[in-house]
């Protein structure tokens, strides 16, 4: 483990837990071909695994892909990007295939935990939009294939405010005491307050990110949220049980077909927009699987079907060009163009957006120590 990865244990620790789909990613195998890091088990059955987010796949491509290929998938969620690297930074985990979002890729990268990928086994690489090809994250495109992007923002239930919301003030404001949920992961939270603050969000100036924590801890000192929440905040917002919260828009969407009462909006201070994309870690041991794996979520068919039940913006341009008609081809009725534009966020919402950027040692290790400070679990 290098000193940056022990260094930055303090925060994530905290929120290290990881839900099981029921996959065992123990003592996994390949028959993939010698020289290219895969390794069979007894039965000789070739398998992949893989970590993303909660509520993040069509889950019948992963059918499809083991019907298609005979690769079993073992299939696991992170909580947060955070959670995701405390596992790995402990050696807790048997992952080949990894989805972070942007900023904790740099990091990665960085550290070197990261494998190059052999990009002619990932003929679908072509169909991804130069948009979201050679960004900070990956300028090089050397690590990585972009799985979905969109922003983060406000949803709020229009029955529990008194008038739309426009800004990050909400989620400070007394008057809505105990009922705001707040997002439990430390970038995001942040974030938040640093926009609230009128500073950027990759900031490295100490005295503004202490200041935007003194904002988080006085609006928890004095009752304003709920509950620190992560996955969490589909019960709460869907049940009415929160009038408040900072989500992705691609989630709001799933949400909002439970509870048509609740609205997102970018906030007029700007907010954070994302990429989170595959990659293969430096110690995998199913190369080839994670390399077949990544080539079929990146095919046009997979990205139309993961828009369609995750709500989040594709980067293959094929399908996000095709997606209105193909919807209207499946249900019979046009797509709601509105709600569209909240998962593909047009250029001048994405205007007053920032990407993460990975932040030097120094300012994670600040991060940590005021998230710890907050006594978030």
């Amino acid at each position: 483990m290098t000193l940056a990865m022990t260094m930055a244990l303090g925060l994530f620790l905290s929120g290290c837990a990881m839900e099981d789909n029921g996959g065992d990613t123990a003592g996994s195998g390949s028959t993939g071909s010698a020289g290219n890091n895969s390794s069979g088990t007894n039965t000789g059955k070739r398998v992949v695994n893989v970590c993303s987010w909660g509520e993040y796949i069509d889950t019948s491509l992963i059918d499809e892909f083991e019907e298609k290929t005979g690769i079993e998938v073992n299939y696991q969620t992170a909580e947060s990007n955070e959670a995701l690297y405390s596992t790995l930074a402990l050696g807790g985990a048997n992952y080949d295939v990894i989805v972070p979002s942007d900023y904790m890729i740099s990091q990665l990268i960085e550290e070197g935990m990261l494998q190059e990928l052999d990009y002619s086994k990932i003929p679908n690489f072509e169909k991804i939009d130069p948009r979201f090809r050679n960004l900070s994250y990956d300028p090089e495109n050397l690590y990585t294939v972009p799985y979905t992007w969109g922003t983060l923002g406000i949803i709020y239930n229009t029955t529990m405010v008194d008038e739309p919301i426009t800004s990050w003030s909400s989620m400070f404001d007394e008057k809505y005491a105990d009922n705001v949920v707040m997002i439990r992961n430390s970038r995001d939270a942040l974030g938040i307050a640093l926009y609230y603050l009128g500073y950027s969000v990759n900031t490295t100036d100490e005295s503004e990110i202490r200041e935007a924590y003194q904002l988080l801890a006085d609006a928890n000192a004095k009752g304003v949220y709920q509950a620190f929440y992560m996955d969490e905040i589909f019960q709460a917002m869907e049940r009415g049980n929160a009038a408040i919260t900072a989500y992705y828009a691609g989630d709001y969407l799933t949400m909002r077909e439970n509870n048509p009462d609740l609205a997102y909006v970018v906030p007029e201070e700007g907010s954070n927009w994302f990429v989170d994309a595959m990659c293969i870690l430096k110690n995998a041991q199913n190369v080839d699987e994670a390399h077949e794996w990544i080539n079929f979520i990146a095919s046009t068919e997979a990205n139309l079907a993961n828009m369609d039940y995750i709500w989040y913006a594709s980067p293959n341009s094929e399908a996000l060009e095709q997606y209105p008609a193909w919807y209207e081809e499946q249900y019979g009725e046009p797509l709601d163009m509105e709600l569209y534009e909240i998962m593909a966020a047009p250029q001048e919402v994405l205007d007053r957006c920032e990407a993460y950027l990975v932040t030097p040692p120094d300012i994670r290790n600040l991060y940590n120590e005021l998230w710890t400070q907050l006594g978030i679990n």
